[in-house]
């Protein structure tokens, strides 16, 4: 298992770039250059932005778990306590200098809970092996947008406070995309989150953005811009791929 400090976050390069055409889908990427924001038809809010790849990190498990309320944990039926973040990621295809939604496209995310633990992983400092809570993907719809009810996330050392994630399509003639980076969240909203509990057990992060060694390979760019709802925050993400 690779540790996080052994990854090194980056933009993909023209020629790293996968492009794999389908019936009703057309992924793409881009990077290494700036492209104006714009709206795309059927969802007026959309941007259309690139963002920077980052790594995968050691807490990946394709658990195959489709469902939008990732609390949950499937393996005994107990919702993860903290602060209820709705997140929902609008996915674009940019071409020819126009976005477009990019329907049928497969996010996942995973985090850890309010005490920095992640589930199903064995690592020095716990054991989750064969729990499930934090995880789970959706299908973009015919507007690109996947949503998840989930948990504003806690901290662990080492890294500043962030959700991972991975946008996939379906494999065509053994061919498939893939795009992984991680959002963050600004430093004073974590700062008034954590001082509440279940984040304050776990006493006073140690890290913050700035401090993040992935964070500082393109983390301005990726950004959430929570807004506060009746019982926690809610956040859209617009991310697009381009194709070359």
């Amino acid at each position: 298992m690779k540790n996080n400090h052994e990854q090194i976050g980056h933009r993909l390069s023209r020629r790293e770039a996968i492009v794999l055409l389908g019936a009703t889908t057309v992924a793409c990427l881009m990077g290494g250059k700036q492209v104006p924001t714009q709206s795309f038809a059927g969802s007026p809010r959309a941007l259309c932005v690139v963002r920077p790849e980052q790594t995968e990190g050691p807490y990946f498990v394709d658990e195959r778990l489709h469902r939008s309320d990732i609390r949950a944990d499937p393996t005994n039926g107990r919702s993860t306590p903290g602060t209820p973040l709705a997140l929902t990621f609008q996915v674009s295809c940019l071409r020819a200098g126009e976005c477009h939604p990019l329907p049928d496209a497969q996010v996942d995310v995973w985090h850890c809970d309010a005490r920095g633990v992640y589930s199903d992983v064995q690592d020095p400092g716990f054991s989750t092996v064969g729990r499930k809570f934090l995880r789970g993907h959706q299908m973009t719809d015919a507007q690109g947008e996947a949503r998840f009810m989930t948990i504003y996330p806690g901290w662990y050392p080492i890294r500043t406070v962030h959700i991972h994630f991975k946008i996939r399509t379906t494999p065509i003639a053994r061919r498939s995309f893939e795009f992984t980076s991680q959002v963050y969240f600004p430093d004073e909203l974590t700062d008034r989150v954590q001082g509440s509990l279940p984040y304050s057990s776990n006493g006073s992060r140690r890290v913050r953005n700035r401090q993040d060694f992935i964070f500082r390979q393109g983390g301005d760019a990726l950004m959430l811009e929570p807004t506060a709802t009746h019982d926690g925050y809610a956040a859209t993400f617009p991310i697009s791929l381009e194709i070359p």
